[in-house]
């Protein structure tokens, strides 16, 4: 009405915990000009973090950064009493955990009272380590899946693992381009996370800050096939990295993996435009350019002549991409989609076949018109 203020809405996003006094200029109302004050009280939440692995250490940091109460939980005792004593850990050497993280080994106390529960926990682990925590999880807690995979056998997504161990919670999954060591260092970067818009709402609040953007997305299959799916093309590039085959080699193997991924994803009813985004072509690039990657690591090693095995003795990380390709590869040939690329990694792994036989029979099949799909 004529001669009243407008109603103006205001959306804010501040980094940190703290609480203080907003000052914004009100553009209409009847004193042009005018200042508004009020006080901004951000949403505080309680925050479990499952699982002390990389991922689990910066996200559990962030969401203390941010102000929230953060339980972290991990399946050793030992290494839980080394972490709470030292604030680190050697699977992140030069990371120092944020003293506001409670190291918690009793998983009840744990998970009391949590308003959202980070699940950072190896794929082929999920459903014994869920089955195991369930029943002491808040009924409205809501669940951030972090693992990327998928599991050997069944061929279920970490969601859908979780969802059977924990039924009747929601469940979303964050993923994209994330290299843990620059987490640590605070490096920008940007993610996604996948689910129902009611469940990513209160995650995309909680972890948003000024070194990292997320974006919510519907499609939790793109997104869990994406971030899965990956790690197998990493490993590939790994192994050209190994035998020295060149950055033109590495660039054609990414065009030519991300086209298997949309292939394989869209035949599980994925949307293809999730792919060509942050969890799609995002994390494929940094998962196989990055020196830091677990999975281009242990690919690199093998194109260098180092047998699997000898090199899983060496590494305290867990490789996903190796029973993720296994998995892959045998639905794919259920299914009759052409993997080439996946079909190599396979026969490296598990067939004894040398790196440089896998390209030379990558670059001695029939040429033709280059497709996406």
């Amino acid at each position: 009405m004529e001669g009243e203020a407008d109603e103006v809405v205001m959306v804010l996003m501040v980094d940190g915990p703290e609480e203080g006094e907003v000052t914004c200029s009100v553009a209409r109302s009847r004193s042009p000009g005018s200042i508004l004050r009020g006080t901004f009280r951000p949403i505080m939440r309680q925050v479990t973090v499952i699982g002390d692995g990389q991922f689990g250490l910066v996200l559990a940091s962030l969401a203390a950064s941010r102000g929230h109460g953060v339980r972290l939980w991990g399946a050793f005792p030992d290494d839980l009493a080394a972490l709470a004593a030292t604030r680190r850990s050697p699977r992140l050497p030069e990371f120092e955990l944020d003293p506001a993280v409670v190291v918690e080994p009793d998983a009840e106390r744990a998970l009391a009272g949590a308003d959202l529960c980070i699940s950072a926990v190896p794929t082929q682990h999920l459903a014994s380590v869920w089955t195991r925590l369930g029943k002491d999880l808040p009924a409205s807690a809501v669940i951030v899946s972090v693992s990327k995979g998928l599991e050997r056998g069944s061929l279920r997504r970490p969601s859908q693992i979780v969802k059977e161990a924990v039924p009747g919670h929601d469940v979303v999954t964050m993923s994209g381009p994330s290299i843990a060591a620059e987490m640590a260092r605070r490096l920008p970067l940007v993610m996604v996370v996948a689910g129902a818009p009611h469940a990513t709402a209160p995650v995309q609040e909680a972890l948003s800050c000024s070194w990292l953007r997320l974006y919510t997305l519907r499609d939790h299959v793109g997104v869990e096939l994406a971030g899965a799916a990956k790690n197998v093309i990493a490993l590939a590039a790994g192994m050209l990295d190994g035998m020295r085959a060149g950055m033109n080699a590495k660039s054609a193997l990414l065009a030519r993996g991300l086209a298997e991924i949309v292939r394989f994803g869209s035949a599980h009813g994925a949307e293809a435009e999730t792919f060509f985004g942050v969890a799609g072509v995002g994390d494929l690039a940094t998962t196989c350019f990055s020196p830091d990657g677990r999975n281009r690591s242990c690919g690199e090693a093998l194109g260098r002549g180092q047998t699997l095995a000898e090199h899983l003795a060496h590494t305290r990380s867990v490789v996903e991409g190796v029973d993720t390709c296994d998995a892959i590869v045998r639905d794919a040939r259920s299914r009759g989609i052409e993997l080439p690329i996946m079909e190599a990694v396979h026969g490296v792994l598990f067939g004894g076949i040398a790196p440089a036989q896998a390209l030379q029979s990558l670059m001695s099949r029939d040429v033709g018109v280059e497709r996406v799909r």
